[in-house]
């Protein structure tokens, strides 16, 4: 590639691939040169991005393309970078006034740098400690609580409170290397020198284990979708998103390990020689946990230490997100990790046929492998006597601050939700009575006081217009105002709309529009809703209007007019 730059698309496009396979796939000179660059000035993208497409012999739009896309490179940088989290469960704990506290004591309003070029701040959707929040990222150092900006300004102690967890069903699947400290990779090994990968998709299959990152697919069925693939590849999902759940952050935190071996598990299944695991650049922690855990299992020989060196045993490497919520929709995030914008693609293809540099490509989320060594250890009839009868297993549910005692607790699938809020949340803080709960994010839904009876799946939350998704669950009290809570929602469909189709980037402006009217959205509001609905490219777009939906429902009659 030396000595010339491409000019076309397709020239562009042969050109990352060199680049990706230079690097061992790693996620390449070009996303590696813009972060660097970015971490080094507080100019705009257009000043530093064509140069560093120009330095790996790329044209300079496909510098410029994920450069302004991507909210980690898009947003000015200062010598002290402050992210300071937005999303709902900040936005519960304090009604959203922390951001402009923290403007006013930092001197800069969100998004810009101050006259000195010296601090920038930068406004985002979830940091994963949903917990204790408000929450913010001073560099890599988190801080979190009701006075945050008094710990950013140096005036009270920095902290930043580790996850609560906690096991409710007396023999977790998904935390037994928190609570228990069993080994994953003893189960790895077993696996690796006993077993062919036909056995493990049979016991898989057998356990009725379906993805926990929202879309509830089999996993058996991806699995042998690819398993007579070549050139496999399996993608641990890592970007977790959805404000009101730190799971996954947990497992990359606290049992690193377990991810890890899950996901070798997945690759000795699929037949695929390496994996990679994706995590959010909001959880810097998370990475490095990721990364040492690879270290060390590659000196133990558990992991292969080079692509070349790979065969039962994978070659695994952890990756950078670089802040954007679409980004964890699976082509979104193939996009991603190819160096481009991380935008959803229309399917088919299915990754599974072309993902990754058009291989067979697997992702699966991080919890969904977390639970692989325990039915590999118990066996798949063991995890399928868990949970409901068509949704088997256990879920981490994560309770967020307005709760007596927030937290990850284990659960088993089809607990019912009031069980979930009053025995093991306490309730809600201060005596106050639950209005409302988001369960899955802002794109799961919301559920009213009247419907906590449900059993927690998927299947009866769909019923109710909500989603399980990844579970979070955020309360809110009668000291929520309705119409800021809506419009907090559209705010956050507009912002991270991957833009990639009209019916979804238009379609969440004009919702923004309409919410910051302050009434009911008048006629065209239900063309808006459905176009979005049966037009959209992925579930992102899809189900904004049903969110909605389930928002005015859980809070009629204020919102009267938006359950269209």
């Amino acid at each position: 590639m030396a000595g010339r730059t491409p000019h076309g698309p397709d020239e562009a496009r042969d050109g990352l691939r060199e680049v990706a396979a230079r690097r061992g796939g790693r996620d390449g000179l070009l996303a590696a040169g813009l972060r660097q660059a970015r971490s080094g000035t507080a100019e705009e993208p257009g000043a530093w991005a064509p140069e560093v497409a120009r330095a790996v012999g790329l044209p300079a739009a496909a510098g410029l393309g994920p450069a302004t896309y991507f909210a980690d490179l898009a947003a000015p940088h200062g010598t002290r970078h402050v992210r300071v989290c937005t999303a709902t469960a900040c936005f519960a704990a304090r009604g959203g006034q922390h951001l402009g506290e923290i403007e006013r004591e930092l001197g800069v309003r969100a998004g810009s740098v101050d006259e000195r070029r010296t601090t920038s701040l930068q406004a985002v959707h979830c940091l994963g400690y949903c917990y204790a929040g408000p929450a913010a990222l001073d560099g890599t150092r988190p801080h979190a609580g009701h006075d945050l900006a008094d710990q950013l300004a140096g005036r009270s102690q920095p902290r930043a409170p580790r996850i609560p967890v906690t096991d409710t069903t007396g023999a977790p699947v998904l935390l037994t290397g928190i609570v228990e400290e069993e080994s994953a990779w003893d189960v790895w090994r077993r696996v690796a020198t006993r077993l062919r990968p036909a056995d493990v998709r049979g016991e898989v299959a057998a356990s009725g284990l379906r993805g926990r990152g929202g879309a509830g697919f089999p996993v058996a069925a991806k699995w042998d979708a690819v398993a007579r693939g070549q050139g496999t590849v399996v993608v641990a999902n890592g970007d977790e998103g959805d404000p009101g759940s730190y799971a996954d952050r947990l497992l990359m935190e606290e049992d690193p390990a377990r991810v890890l071996a899950g996901l070798a598990m997945a690759c000795f299944a699929c037949g695929a020689r390496r994996g990679t695991v994706l995590v959010r650049s909001e959880y810097p922690r998370a990475i490095t946990r990721l990364r040492d855990a690879v270290a060390r299992a590659i000196e133990a020989g558990d992991l292969a230490d080079s692509p070349g060196a790979s065969g039962p045993r994978p070659f695994v490497e952890v990756v950078e997100g670089a802040g954007s919520y679409v980004a964890g929709e699976e082509t979104a995030l193939i996009a991603r990790l190819e160096g481009g914008r991380g935008v959803a693609r229309p399917r088919p293809p299915y990754p599974t046929d072309h993902g990754l540099w058009d291989a067979p490509t697997v992702v699966n989320n991080v919890e969904t492998l977390a639970a692989v060594p325990w039915i590999m250890r118990h066996g798949g009839a063991a995890h399928a006597r868990r949970g409901a009868p068509d949704e088997t297993g256990t879920k981490l549910v994560c309770l967020s601050e307005r709760f007596v005692r927030p937290g990850a607790y284990e659960v088993e699938l089809g607990v019912p939700v009031r069980e979930i809020v009053h025995r093991y949340g306490g309730g809600l803080k201060d005596g106050h009575e639950v209005v409302a709960l988001q369960i899955g994010g802002p794109l799961g839904g919301f559920l009213g006081a009247d419907a906590l009876d449900l059993p927690l799946t998927a299947r009866a939350l769909a019923d109710r217009g909500a989603a399980l998704g990844h579970a979070g669950i955020v309360a809110f009290d009668s000291g929520t105002d309705p119409y800021e809570l809506l419009w907090h929602l559209w705010e956050f469909a507009a912002d991270e709309s991957c833009g990639a189709c009209s019916p979804c980037r238009l379609g969440t402006r004009r919702g923004l529009a309409l919410a910051r009217d302050g009434g009911p959205p008048g006629e065209t509001y239900g063309s808006v809703a459905r176009l979005m609905t049966e037009a959209s490219l992925c579930a992102f777009g899809r189900r904004v209007p049903a969110a909605v939906r389930s928002l005015a429902r859980a809070f009629a009659p204020a919102l009267a007019g938006w359950d269209r």
